[in-house]
């Protein structure tokens, strides 16, 4: 894994109130609640996403989030993750927020499509817990795009090698988010070549997601 950037000396993003969808456990919206009160010791079920971006050469990008981050503070973890607003759709949200804390605009992310629809996980870190239905898209930079992230946002970024970070996610899981080692063990169950994975059927996402 090669480190790429820091974010250091990056101006932090003004960042607006960001409410998050609440969910029923089949997937259906049952309102909204603010996103910096929605996490706790125990916290409601809700819509998210996570995205994995890769290079024109084929490398993975994989994130920090920000030690003051309140949820999974310093972890390595995928891309870009989030929560798509009410009536957002998933592709749109994950463009928001590639360009808010990797500081991609949206052409510089190509190919964005579903994988996962069905993903969901459950986990804590230092008494605060996630709780999610979190399809996963993947998508690939634009030749030329920059990552810049909003150190808010993010610690660090680099660039793995897909078959090498596989291996050291299924061997150190504990080295990661636990979203992204779930995840990861069901996208090498789609196969080695991340361009030839098949579209996620649609019909499996939460009814909350599916714009």
């Amino acid at each position: 894994m090669s480190a790429v950037r820091d974010g250091s000396g990056v101006a932090g993003a003004a960042h607006g109130r960001e409410v998050v969808v609440l969910l029923d456990e089949a997937g259906h919206s049952l309102g909204t609640a603010d996103k910096a009160t929605v996490h706790g010791v125990t916290t409601p079920l809700h819509l998210a996403f996570s995205a994995y971006l890769f290079a024109p050469d084929g490398r993975f990008l994989l994130s920090q989030r920000a030690a003051a981050k309140l949820t999974f503070p310093g972890v390595w973890t995928n891309s870009v993750c989030g929560h798509p607003g009410p009536g957002e759709g998933l592709e749109a949200a994950a463009r928001r927020r590639a360009r808010l804390e990797l500081g991609l605009p949206g052409e510089a992310i190509e190919g964005l499509r579903l994988v996962l629809p069905d993903f969901r996980y459950r986990a804590s870190m230092h008494g605060v817990e996630e709780h999610e239905m979190c399809p996963v898209l993947v998508g690939w930079l634009a030749l030329g795009a920059v990552v810049n992230p909003d150190p808010s946002e993010v610690g660090a970024v680099a660039f793995a090698d897909w078959t090498d970070h596989v291996c050291r996610v299924l061997t150190d899981p504990a080295a990661w988010s636990p979203w992204m080692v779930a995840q990861v063990r069901a996208l090498a169950d789609l196969g080695p070549d991340p361009r030839a994975w098949p579209v996620g059927d649609s019909a499996r996402l939460p009814p909350a997601a599916r714009f």
